[in-house]
């Protein structure tokens, strides 16, 4: 009997211990695990679990939804075709309000964000910026055939009797009194149907908007007696263009998954298919940001 029980405690002894064995050696492989997921960078978890969830300010052209309540727009081309060549299957659009976009962003609601945000210091201060996706200027729309070799705000002033139709209270009525056009070559409008107006019934030899919202009362317009002047010169405020450029934008640390969104952004303007996605949301090659990086914009 004394020996069957020593047996027996022995065999205990040896189950127990391979029961601790075992139970160590889940939890060491339990915690290379979760440290491993730790480790991963925001890129590759995206791409290991097939989805990514991007921020986007609801505003057309940039990004919408459409009459079948679908995403659609600028921004959300761009990302999806980006997206889907760094191995991420499915982009989880989500609608928010633009002031939220960043905080949404810092917080980890969004992996990325983008649509209409402009590369300023202050954003540069908050998340990490993509190089720009466009550009966003002034647009200048004259008779067919630009008779008055007008090409810039400038050539308006220096003409003398040129007149030019704006939207009362729009910024473009500061620029054009900085480049020195007078008060008397302004033909005020309210509207931007009525500037088109002003130009067909030649009250203006000139209309001025936004460029891309100059190229949707174009198209609207169909009129083949006026023209986009494509060699515009954008106005000077201060000595720096107000061109505004518009990016997609990452938490500080995704260095690497901005790089990599970058490098397929590059492709994307080398072979046209920038320009393309643009063109269907009413960008011009204008429109396009050519070789402006987000270092430059954000001077570092």
């Amino acid at each position: 009997m004394r020996g069957k029980w020593l047996a027996f405690m022995l065999l205990t002894i040896m189950l127990i211990g391979a029961c601790g064995v075992n139970n160590e050696t889940n939890s060491v492989d339990g915690n290379n695990g979760k440290q491993n997921e730790a480790e991963l960078t925001t890129l590759e978890r995206a791409v290991k679990q097939g989805y990514i969830t991007v921020g986007f300010a609801g505003e057309n052209p940039y990004a919408y939804k459409n009459e079948q309540g679908e995403l659609t727009g600028e921004a959300v081309e761009i990302a999806s075709v980006i997206l889907k060549r760094l191995g991420i299957g499915e982009m989880r659009g989500e609608l928010t309000e633009f002031s939220a976009l960043v905080a949404g962003l810092q917080a980890k609601r969004f992996d990325m964000i983008t649509a209409g945000m402009f590369i300023n210091p202050d954003r540069c201060a908050a998340v990490l910026f993509a190089d720009p996706e466009y550009s966003i200027g002034e647009g200048l729309a004259v008779k067919t055939g630009n008779p008055l070799g007008l090409d810039s705000y400038a050539a308006i002033a220096e003409s003398g009797n040129a007149k030019v139709a704006v939207m009362a209270g729009a910024v473009e009525i500061g620029y054009l009194t900085t480049s020195g056009v007078a008060e008397k070559q302004m033909v005020i409008v309210p509207d931007q149907d009525a500037a088109i107006s002003a130009l067909q019934s030649g009250r203006a030899d000139a209309m001025t908007m936004t460029g891309p919202a100059l190229q949707s009362r174009l198209v609207a317009a169909n009129d083949p007696g006026i023209e986009r002047v494509m060699d515009f010169e954008q106005p000077l405020v201060d000595g720096e263009s107000v061109t505004g450029y518009g990016a997609t934008a990452f938490r500080m640390d995704d260095t690497s998954f901005r790089d990599a969104f970058n490098a397929e952004l590059a492709k994307m303007k080398e072979n046209g298919e920038l320009l393309a996605i643009l063109t269907k949301f009413g960008f011009t090659e204008q429109e396009l940001p050519g070789d402006v990086t987000a270092q430059q914009l954000c001077g570092r």
